[in-house]
């Protein structure tokens, strides 16, 4: 509602027509970027459609999809920057719009453009900003190409055709039915007969004078002719054409806007006075009832003054003060006294909870028996442990002593063996 009221605002102080100027924006831009040959170039390219003649014009009536809007302006904008002789990047439809759209705005102030707007109001893909966007860079590739658009030339009307066109603007519909006359169609003049024009050569070669020498006289009955004329008649076609610049339709125009005026004036003003009527009644209803109340709230206003007078006096004031302060410090008095007294009674019942809750939990807790457990099953782990050691012992002792027995036994037979006397070895000897 805001935005409305801020565009309302600007319309009012640009001029009634400021809210269709945009259309005219629209046009132009369509007529630069078909001299710009867009629709080779940027739409067969990208597979789309032609733009209409508002497409880019925000309206209620052109129902268009905002992100195919935005999408169109993006790709014709990144193109006129091209074609003006700045390199700039062909945005994809899953760009960062705000990106994209400052990036326009920079090449746009590159060429000297004003820019009095924030970029988000080009983010919606229409409007009277894109429309300018755009149209200033058409402008600036068609100065680059040494284009310019000129005025076009009119016609004169002469004397002849203006005499024409106020005595069509005269006629009335009496005149044209009493002055009717059978006119052939345009089709029936476009088409022509090759064949009489043959003939009527060949007769004017053959006669040197075409006219007639006899007065002409007709021999078509006139009820044959009548008849012919009531079949024809709705075929047949008569314009008027008007001329707006005719003081006489203004005149008219007028006329009918001051009947109208008059009109609305009457119907508001009796509307105007009759609210006028019902405002005069609710006030005096108010005033009475304002009078009674007061009447009736007399006395407690002269209470109220009179208690009010009675605080506004120094004397009164200083002892009512006085008075509050005394009972503020007995009662001040009081309370620090009982503060002291429950901080004492709270260090008392802090300390008989300490006691209660480790009485509580000497009697409840289970940890000591739980430590006494653990600590046989680990003596009984360590006596298992120390067992097998023993026993590893034992049994490496009984071995280093069998083999010290076995050291000495062989030690004492080596020692007893006699020397062997010299001869042949008993391998060689025979037994006996």
């Amino acid at each position: 509602m805001a935005d409305d009221g801020g565009r309302r605002a600007d319309e009012e102080e640009r001029g009634p027509g400021a809210a269709h100027q945009v259309f005219v924006v629209m046009e132009c831009l369509l007529e630069k970027l078909k001299v710009l040959n867009y629709e080779e170039q940027v739409l067969h390219k990208h597979n789309m459609k032609n733009l209409s003649r508002h497409y880019f014009v925000s309206s209620p009536y052109l129902a268009v999809n905002s992100g195919e809007q935005f999408y169109m302006f993006t790709i014709i904008a990144a193109w006129l920057i091209n074609m003006a002789g700045r390199p700039f990047t062909e945005p994809q439809e899953y760009d960062e719009p705000n990106a994209t759209v400052s990036n326009i705005l920079a090449e746009l102030r590159a060429f000297g453009v004003k820019v009095d707007f924030p970029p988000s109001k080009l983010k919606s893909g229409s409007g009277e900003h894109v429309c300018f966007v755009l149209d200033r860079l058409a402008e600036e590739v068609l100065k680059r190409r040494g284009f310019s658009f000129k005025r076009p030339t009119y016609p004169t009307e002469t004397t002849e055709e203006e005499s024409v066109v106020e005595d069509n603007a005269e006629l009335t519909l009496s005149k044209v039915e009493e002055e009717m006359i059978e006119e052939p169609d345009e089709e029936e003049e476009n088409v022509m007969d090759l064949e009489a024009l043959k003939l009527r050569t060949t007769h004017a070669d053959a006669e040197p004078s075409s006219k007639p020498d006899e007065i002409l006289e007709s021999t078509v009955d006139a009820a044959e002719w009548n008849l012919e004329v009531e079949r024809v008649l709705p075929q047949l076609k008569v314009t008027i054409r008007t001329d707006n610049k005719d003081w006489r339709i203004h005149v008219d125009q007028m006329h009918q806007h001051r009947d109208g005026i008059k009109s609305s004036l009457r119907e508001a003003k009796s509307y105007l006075d009759k609210l006028q009527e019902d405002i005069g009644k609710t006030l005096e209803k108010v005033s009475s009832r304002e009078k009674y109340i007061n009447n009736q709230l007399e006395h407690l206003i002269q209470d109220y003054r009179g208690a009010q007078a009675k605080l506004s006096e120094p004397l009164g004031l200083n002892v009512v003060l006085h008075q509050a302060k005394e009972r503020y410090q007995q009662a001040s008095g009081g309370v620090t006294e009982r503060t002291r007294v429950l901080a004492e009674i709270s260090e008392e019942l802090e300390k008989v909870k300490q006691e209660m809750e480790e009485k509580g939990s000497s009697m409840s807790d289970g940890a000591p028996v739980v430590k006494i457990k653990q600590s046989l099953t680990k003596l009984k782990q360590e006596i298992v442990q120390m067992d097998v050691r023993i026993g590893v012992v034992e049994h490496t002792l009984l071995q280093a002593k069998l083999k010290e027995k076995s050291n000495m036994t062989r030690d004492m037979h080596a020692t007893n063996i006699p020397s062997r006397p010299p001869g042949p070895s008993p391998e060689c000897t025979s037994t006996p």
